[in-house]
């Protein structure tokens, strides 16, 4: 015992002594340390040369029974020197000579020539603190409840919506979700020692689309209080889309509606924008003729559209990829595998990972690989084809229901993400996809259909040697298994049509008899015994 408190105060002792001299050899982490509750980056610091040899003590005080973490830090702020960061809407990759730029607080889709458009931010402010300095900013800010920041989004606010004021905010502290060390499925299916998952179906409605939709509402909020045209909020959605807009539009008293298309999504997804208040819309067509019902009706209704056409979830979703890079402690993986159906998240996550190299906070950036249905495949025969012409296609019915879209909104941003990145597009089918899915399952995981077909797009990389077996690989999971449970009863049952469903599990039925139970489990333990 006394061994053990020896060591942790030794330990303790030459951390503290590291983390003093790298705050006194950079003066801007410094002044950050000794001013913990400064939450606008701005140059005006405190003086650097009033530090001292002495890490200063700092006194975290109580919160006020009656006050709580939004009235908290809106007082701690008071006071504080203005933001000093910003961001405006563009033409989606604009030449360096185009003036078009819009506010935020416009209400637009579309650039003058209809293309898409990206949210551009003031990047020379942003260079004015260096990479050490965003580092350690973000990082300071994990596992925290301080308002706005505890949220893994809202941690990165200076890249995301760096000018709307915290009380506009509304979130669910998402993101921050587990990476999870693929140990098992890594060494028994692909010889893999560093694979990892992403999980951000771990998230509040329990897919990856709680990371844009918490920074469109927000948005969406600061507009209805500035008396802007906005009543509701309206999607188009094959499942997490309307269930994340239901959840944050409920949290902040905002009417949302939602168009799905009737019969093809999961009940477990169906009932959550039901649960939560949404005026749903079941039409009788596939997602992409709900896309142009809903673009349609919020041209003449003032309904503000929450697809991925609006870039203002492209910045929520790009923190995920700034995740794994804190989580990696800043080293960059060789590969990020991302499933695509509309197309926004593999550009988010370029996004992410471009703004950080920019910012000097990594030295590169990985390369990309979006994983799609075969029966839903427009960018995958995009690819195939060299780049030569994109041709959508109508989506056929896929387990990987989320990803079933033939006409993605934003393959402009998904091609040049992949571009960009040295990027590859694979596709898997719905046996392969199945299969993925159920060898995860079987090694600890309980995955969604889409992360199937990213694992797919994996085994097939690894076996054809393009996915060295040293290489560090990032698979982004997109949603929680839970929304997928028929599937996978489906798949267990042996009761899909032409499928093998190698990997099923079925139970075993057995009387109610002791001998009976004793021989099945002798053959069960027998066969898993050491050879």
């Amino acid at each position: 015992m006394a061994a053990s408190s020896s060591l942790l105060h030794s330990s303790f002792a030459s951390s503290l002594s590291y983390k003093r001299k790298r705050f006194h050899q950079n003066p801007k982490l410094a002044t950050f340390r000794r001013s913990p509750t400064i939450i606008s980056c701005t140059s005006s610091t405190l003086d650097p040369s009033s530090s001292s040899n002495n890490t200063p003590a700092v006194t975290k005080h109580r919160r006020p029974a009656d006050e709580n973490i939004r009235d908290e830090a809106r007082r701690q702020r008071s006071g504080l020197a203005a933001n000093t960061f910003s961001a405006k809407y563009v033409p989606f990759n604009a030449g360096p000579d185009s003036r078009e730029w819009y506010s935020l607080d416009e209400i637009v889709y579309r650039s003058r020539s209809g293309g898409l458009l990206d949210v551009q931010h003031d990047m020379e402010a942003l260079k004015k603190f260096d990479g050490v300095y965003w580092r350690d900013l973000f990082d300071s800010r994990v596992g925290k409840t301080t308002w706005p920041y505890g949220s893994g989004v809202w941690s990165k606010k200076e890249w995301v919506l760096p000018e709307i004021d915290p009380d506009d905010i509304v979130s669910a502290f998402e993101g921050n979700s587990n990476l999870f060390w693929a140990e098992r499925f890594g060494k028994q299916f692909l010889g893999m020692n560093d694979l990892w998952v992403k999980h951000c179906g771990i998230s509040h409605t329990g897919s990856f689309k709680d990371l844009g939709m918490t920074v469109l509402v927000s948005q969406v909020n600061r507009l209805r209080k500035m008396k802007r045209p906005v009543v509701g909020v309206g999607c188009a959605s094959t499942g997490d889309t309307s269930a994340a807009l239901s959840a944050y539009c409920a949290s902040a008293g905002i009417p949302s509606i939602v168009f799905l298309p009737a019969n093809k999504i999961s009940i477990a997804q169906l009932v959550q924008p039901i649960a939560n208040g949404a005026f749903v819309l079941s039409i009788d067509t596939d997602f992409d003729g709900c896309m142009k019902l809903i673009r349609e009706v919020t041209a003449e209704l003032p309904i503000y559209l929450a697809n991925s056409l609006n870039s203002l979830r492209i910045e929520g979703q790009k923190t995920a990829a700034i995740e794994i890079l804190q989580q990696f402690d800043w080293e960059v993986p060789h590969w990020v595998i991302v499933p695509g159906g509309n197309l926004g998240n593999i550009y988010a996550f370029y996004k992410g990972f471009k703004m950080c190299y920019e910012l000097g906070l990594v030295d590169r950036i990985p390369r990309l690989v979006c994983a799609q249905a075969a029966n839903a495949n427009p960018l995958y025969l995009y690819y195939k084809s060299g780049w030569e012409e994109f041709k959508p296609v109508k989506a056929n019915s896929t387990f990987a229901s989320a990803i079933q879209i033939g006409d993605p909104v934003s393959i402009d941003r998904a091609v040049y993400a992949l571009k960009n990145s040295n990027g590859i597009v694979e596709e898997a089918t719905e046996e392969e996809l199945m299969d993925a899915m159920a060898q995860a399952d079987s090694t600890g995981m309980f995955i969604c259909p889409h992360t199937g077909v990213a694992l797919t797009a994996l085994i097939k990389l690894r076996n054809s040697g393009v996915i060295g077996p040293m290489d560090r690989t990032v698979v982004v999971s997109t949603a929680h298994g839970l929304k997928f449970t028929q599937s996978k009863v489906d798949y267990h049952s042996k009761a899909i049509p032409d499928m093998a469903c190698r990997f099923a599990n079925p139970p075993v039925q057995v009387k109610a008899d002791f001998g009976a139970v004793m021989d099945v489990l002798k053959k069960y333990l027998g066969d898993k015994a050491p050879k």
